[in-house]
């Protein structure tokens, strides 16, 4: 298997998602390469498009971090693992990649 290893312009490496797990009300657990760690309330997306499948919470359960960095529950449900690392830490997207304000 071929490890992805991501950089920013500032050459830093991207902060890899090493551990989620589903917690209740549609919140995930997520760990993180640089020891940052904390919950991240998905409830805003239960129940819409594709989250639909959420509605067996079941399925919610499913979460794991899939070998291209993705926060997956199946083959169609995934979210990008910056965007969430993003929510976690409160950080714009512009402190994580490094981009001018």
């Amino acid at each position: 298997m071929t490890t992805l290893i991501m950089k920013n312009d500032l050459n830093e490496t991207l902060h890899q998602p090493v551990l989620v797990r589903a917690l209740p009300n549609y919140r995930v657990y997520l760990e993180c390469s640089n020891g940052s760690k904390g919950t991240v309330d998905l409830s805003d997306l239960a129940g819409r498009g594709v989250f639909e499948i959420w509605d067996d919470y079941s399925a919610f359960e499913r979460v794991h971090v899939s070998c291209h960095r993705a926060i997956k529950w199946n083959d169609d449900v995934e979210l990008c693992a910056d965007m969430l690392y993003v929510r976690m830490t409160g950080k714009s997207p512009e402190d994580l990649f490094g981009l001018p304000t």
